[in-house]
């Protein structure tokens, strides 16, 4: 009786061992359709041919790849060169990403903080306050940022109302309205995995730690933030990722100049004249780089949890 009831109540005891296939299969077959499939269409465009009047060609070829690592001029008879445009332009997406991640590591940490040290009572509304901007479309809030951001909008008005300046200040197209947009779309993926890390944070540890006459700043940086790095991992990929492809922002914000690959992929599938095959290779490209980043920012991850474990 007794070896039944301890059989029965272990905590290794798989209930639904048998149907568990069967009860992934919705899982799995979702996954299939949404993102492996389209996946696989996408890398077999990419060693397609283009069609000169637009379309493909169902001829492989390497030369979509060639065309964005290498230039062979005008006509394509000349020594193979690096291709520096679209090089440049996956190392600006880079950068804006980078810096778009940094900026809301720096406002998210804090907010995060402060939200996770109220009262418990208090603590969803803090959370509502922070995502319910984001129940607004993602194209909606970016004309809006426009808006703000335009020589003749609020932002400037303000300003030179309160006689801080006597011009407006060029904002919109240029690097610094892309990072505000994409911080402004992004802000909330940051916040989030910290105040969840931060909520089970044990501050006892910090309590010791400043009985033991340590300061603040040696608080934070010992004690504080390898317990929730987990969390910043986290919300610094859901805040890289996205704002690496993202092409809403630097095209209504950036303009030509501030030319991201997001934008860039766009391009080549507006309308027949666009190059599919190429928009293709370079979405493989860009997907192969936020394999490597995901792969990196996994093993700092489990590296985190197993110090904080």
């Amino acid at each position: 009786m007794a070896g039944g009831a301890a059989s029965g109540g272990s905590a290794t005891t798989d209930t639904y061992a048998e149907a568990r296939n069967w009860l992934l299969l919705p899982s799995w077959v979702v996954l299939l359709v949404l993102s492996l499939v389209p996946v696989g269409m996408m890398l077999v465009y990419s060693f397609l041919t283009k069609e000169f009047r637009g379309g493909v060609v169902w001829e492989f070829s390497l030369a979509s790849y060639e065309q964005f690592f290498c230039d062979r001029g005008l006509f394509g008879d000349e020594a193979c060169s690096v291709e520096w445009t679209y090089i440049t332009i996956f190392w600006r997406s880079i950068w804006q990403a980078g810096a778009a991640t940094l900026l809301s590591l720096v406002i998210g940490f804090p907010t995060a903080y402060f939200i996770a040290t109220r009262a418990e009572n208090v603590r969803p509304i803090w959370v509502f306050l922070i995502t319910i901007p984001y129940w607004v479309n993602l194209l909606i809030r970016t004309v809006s940022m426009k808006f703000l951001l335009r020589d003749e909008g609020p932002l400037n008005g303000f300003l030179m109302n309160i006689g801080l300046i006597d011009d407006p200040i060029r904002i919109i197209n240029t690097n610094f309205a892309v990072q505000l947009g994409l911080f402004y779309s992004y802000l909330p993926f940051m916040v989030l995995p910290i105040y969840a890390a931060v909520e089970r944070y044990n501050f006892t540890l910090s309590e010791a730690a400043a009985d033991l006459y340590a300061s603040k700043a040696t608080t934070l940086r010992r004690i504080l933030l390898p317990a929730v790095k987990p969390g910043v991992i986290a919300g610094c990929i859901l805040v890289f990722v996205p704002s690496l492809g993202s092409f809403l922002a630097p095209d209504l914000l950036g303009g030509a100049k501030n030319f991201m690959i997001g934008s860039l992929i766009e391009e080549q599938f507006k309308g027949n004249a666009g190059n599919w095959p190429f928009g293709a290779a370079a979405s493989m490209i860009l997907l192969t780089m936020v394999l490597i980043i995901l792969l990196i920012f996994a093993r700092q991850q489990a590296k985190a949890e197993k110090e904080a474990g």
